[in-house]
């Protein structure tokens, strides 16, 4: 089958078709799937971020949000940015086993994307599934992230709005604050609200950020509503220049993750550490050599 017959299966509600198109964009047939798809046929898919510590609660609520936008009538995506093994290389489907009640759900596409060690948790195929997602059909993009520290603040090149979860106590809202993660939510979120420690943890958070407070009890669905309107009350302030500054960030984040790679580094890397180089007309060596393997 095809790539095109690929694109169109998937425009008709195929997930099996949409599940090869996300396969391919992680892989060395990205650019040949994004071809495909075209400028024209891309519409842009609302991207909602979901970051926070381990153990905060983000795939419940992620599927509590799958469920309420689905009683919208919308067609949702969630995308899992899990960890690779250092190993293997494979990514953790513990997502989908958290979001068990929509598997069956033919309007519902669950998908584990392995980080591959790209800077932040988020991973280089991100940006394409996103673009690939919209053009098959789909509503609204969740895109639950790893959660492992300050690189979370990734999320925000390609996420809008960029949801942190917390949880009450355990100092998770100074943590949060120290490690910059506050600084790229536009809304934070206080997961098990029904805890003790709770409303400390939102006195605190008020002194952190001017971001809107969510309080949540996402296993029992219970504050679902007000963070969805919370959502669109956000969606609806969006504006070009806060476009462009995804953009900027999502094309500076790609370009470094692409630097990262090239064979060049450890050697001039070696060069700096031996004295025959300084770091500055090495990044410009580096600069250059990339430049010419793309011409």
């Amino acid at each position: 089958m095809t790539i095109a017959d690929l694109v169109a299966r998937a425009r008709t509600g195929s997930q099996r078709a949409a599940g090869r198109l996300l396969s391919l964009v992680e892989g060395e047939q990205r650019d040949e799937v994004l071809a495909n798809v075209g400028h024209a046929a891309v519409r842009a898919v609302p991207v909602i971020g979901i970051t926070g510590p381990p153990g905060a609660g983000k795939s419940t609520t992620v599927g509590a949000l799958v469920g309420a936008y689905r009683e919208r009538g919308c067609r949702v995506a969630v995308l899992a940015v899990d960890p690779s093994s250092p190993f293997s290389g494979g990514a953790l489907l513990g997502d989908r086993i958290r979001m068990a009640a929509h598997i069956n759900d033919s309007d519902v596409l669950i998908r584990s994307v392995a980080s591959r060690g790209h800077i932040g948790g988020l991973a280089a195929a991100v940006p394409a599934a996103i673009r690939v997602l919209g053009a098959i059909g789909y509503d609204v993009v969740l895109l639950e992230t790893v959660g492992v520290g300050q690189s979370e603040i990734e999320i925000a090149a390609v996420a809008d709005p960029t949801i942190v979860l917390l949880n009450p106590g355990a100092g998770d809202a100074v943590q949060a604050a120290k490690a910059g993660v506050l600084e790229v939510a536009d809304i934070v979120v206080v997961n098990k609200a029904d805890r003790d420690g709770a409303e400390q943890t939102v006195r605190d958070l008020r002194a952190e950020t001017d971001a809107p407070i969510i309080s949540l009890i996402a296993a029992r669905g219970e504050g679902i509503a007000d963070l969805l309107v919370t959502i669109d009350d956000h969606h609806r302030t969006d504006s070009r220049t806060r476009r462009l500054a995804r953009a900027r960030a999502q094309i500076l984040s790609l370009a470094q993750t692409r630097l990262r790679a090239q064979p060049d580094v450890d050697r001039l890397a070696q060069a700096v550490v031996d004295g025959h180089e300084d770091p500055y007309t090495a990044a410009e060596r580096l600069l250059s050599a990339t430049a010419q393997r793309q011409d």
